[in-house]
């Protein structure tokens, strides 16, 4: 009975934030609460939630921390001179501007938010391809690629919701698939060339002339306006809205902090690779240091940390929510009963190659679930029974984030940012669909590749 009501509990979860009759973080609180009460878990019900909501606890700071010192990053304008010297290397050749749309994504991807990577990366490329008579298919499939791969970062959509789900953290979920993101970095600047030189083929090197402003970046300012109109609820965690920002570049005022912004975020990046911090400690500290460098004034503190008030809302109540939905899930043992039922079904011979299974299968299954719907309904499932075959669920999770929205995000029709990148390339949904699949399932099969030689996935 459990089983049944465990997967009762799922499949509710799942039709009602697939068609939208409840907003996810309503569903993530309600329906686990009336399951725990049909399975007679009334007195105990609080502890559990409260059990689950302190295991992701550490998972829901990072989070806050890493949208924070992230968005600062954009806002002073630590990535503006790269933008620029992208735009003028490219001049007329494909080739260069498909590899700069890749490079110049990834960076700009670095903040963990789809839309606004989107939104600047179109708004400085989109110009160029159309001065150049460029496929604008090739603009959103390379941005989409580079989003998806820069994605599997620990403050990306993907992996926060599967240490929130299998209460990992990221040292032992995300640190040893980064050879194979290396890896996928790398398959998307060679895709990028791909493509660029079929464009080169089909256009020949042309030239800009002089009379036609070149390409500029949007600023995050202009970025958040543009998203303004979107209502967060209906945005994922990969694309929340954000309020519009009114500082100035002030690494453009004080020529210095570009160099001490720079120095700050290399070792932050080094540090949480080599987790000399745990992560939470690691963000909070490096925001704590960069907000008063950048922002002396007490007045303009507050500013950004209101402009960015939107996002660490919405990331931190699906955290803790999602913890309320796990523990009450794990508390009243539904997803024990789920995972023997599962068990029974699945041949002993298949259970060691489960987290391979699971990469390959989560890209296509991205264009049918939401990242919610996956992470928090999918995904505990098969972790509990990869267990009870004697496999690590982490591994099962390290499989999960290598497809599911990490290739996926940016094609699926489920997710909000897909709509932002098509829309501002101007391409129909279809047709971005069928030109970038092919090349998007190509990274998860490399990506995956590389962990299974390496051994993270088993």
């Amino acid at each position: 009975m459990l089983a049944v009501l465990g997967f009762a509990t799922i499949a509710v979860f799942l039709y009602a934030i697939m068609t939208k009759r409840l907003s996810v973080l309503v569903a993530l609180i309600l329906i686990p609460t009336i399951a725990g009460l049909l399975a007679g878990a009334g007195p105990g019900l609080g502890k559990m939630m409260l059990d689950g909501i302190g295991r992701v606890a550490p998972v829901g700071v990072m989070i806050i921390f890493a949208v924070l010192y992230f968005g600062l990053m954009l806002d002073v304008g630590l990535f503006d001179p790269m933008i620029r010297r992208l735009l003028r290397l490219v001049k007329g050749d494909p080739i260069k501007v498909a590899l700069a749309t890749a490079v110049l994504t990834m960076a700009v991807a670095l903040d963990g938010d789809g839309a606004t990577t989107f939104l600047i990366t179109v708004s400085a490329m989109l110009p160029l391809y159309q001065r150049l008579g460029m496929d604008r298919l090739v603009l959103s499939g390379i941005v989409a690629l580079g989003a998806g791969v820069m994605n599997i970062l620990p403050w990306g959509g993907p992996t926060v919701r599967a240490m929130a789900a299998l209460k990992a953290d990221s040292s032992v979920l995300f640190n040893p698939v980064v050879p194979a993101m290396a890896v996928g970095i790398v398959w998307v600047l060679f895709v990028a060339y791909i493509l660029g030189r079929r464009e080169r083929v089909r256009l020949g090197r042309l030239s800009l002339d002089g009379t036609t402003a070149g390409p500029q970046p949007v600023s995050l300012s202009a970025a958040r306006n543009t998203l303004a109109g979107n209502t967060v609820a209906d945005l994922p965690l990969d694309a929340e809205a954000r309020l519009p920002a009114t500082e100035g570049k002030v690494a453009l005022e004080r020529p210095w902090l570009f160099w001490f912004n720079a120095v700050l975020t290399l070792v932050l990046v080094v540090a949480l690779l080599m987790a000399w911090l745990p992560l939470p400690v690691l963000f909070v500290l490096a925001f704590a240091i960069a907000l008063p460098v950048n922002h002396p004034n007490w007045d303009q503190q507050q500013k950004h940390l209101v402009a960015h008030a939107v996002s660490v809302v919405t990331v931190s109540t699906m955290i803790f929510a999602a913890g309320i939905f796990t523990g009450v899930l794990t508390g009243t043992k539904m997803i024990d009963a789920m995972a023997a039922a599962a068990v029974s079904v699945i041949p002993p011979s298949l259970a060691g190659y489960l987290p391979v299974i699971v990469a390959v299968t989560s890209m296509p299954l991205s264009l049918v679930f939401t990242p919610d719907a996956y992470y928090f309904g999918v995904l505990p499932v098969l972790a509990q029974t990869a267990s009870s075959l004697g496999v690590d669920p982490v591994l099962v999770g390290r499989g999960a984030i290598l497809g599911q929205m990490t290739t996926g995000f940016p094609l699926s029709p489920l997710t909000a940012s897909t709509f932002i990148l098509i829309g501002l390339c101007g391409v129909n949904l279809g047709d971005h669909q069928r030109f970038i699949f092919p090349w998007a399932f190509g990274t998860t099969l490399v990506m995956t590749a590389v962990a299974f030689a390496t051994g993270v996935l088993g």
